[in-house]
């Protein structure tokens, strides 16, 4: 059973960033070890023609990897990233982003966890991407 539920991942991402930080993730599945989350694409997200950009696609594997640790050990706030690896393996397009992200290995200080990143336009991986976290 996980630790913590997607609606009280949401609630704590919706009340610690606040402010112009962008539009934040919907958790649409929360279990132990696994994550999905969608998020909306903006205009601001996007590169020429209409590619979902690198940096948003390694912003939300990161924000995916860091609610896998929360499926294990509760929202721990001072988890924090230790290292991205990501291989961009064809454009990512549409009108959402979805991150699926499972823990490959929980440690004492490290959690190794991988994300599989999808745009809506089609069921083809974009990215996948290895996230370390060193855990408090």
């Amino acid at each position: 059973m996980t630790k913590v539920s997607a609606a009280e991942m949401n609630d704590f991402f919706a009340q610690t960033f606040k402010g112009d930080r962008g539009h934040l993730p919907d958790i649409i599945i929360a279990e132990n070890d696994h994550v999905v989350m969608r998020a909306a694409t903006h205009e601001g997200n996007l590169r020429p023609p209409n590619f979902i950009s690198g940096p948003t696609q390694m912003a939300l594997a990161d924000h995916c990897a860091y609610c896998v640790v929360f499926t294990r050990l509760g929202i721990t706030p001072m988890a924090v990233t230790s290292n991205l690896n990501i291989d961009f393996l064809r454009p990512c397009l549409g009108e959402h982003i979805q991150a699926t992200g499972r823990m490959i290995k929980l440690g004492k200080s490290l959690a190794v966890i991988s994300v599989e990143i999808t745009g809506s336009s089609s069921d083809k991986l974009s990215s996948r991407s290895t996230v370390t976290y060193a855990l408090p």
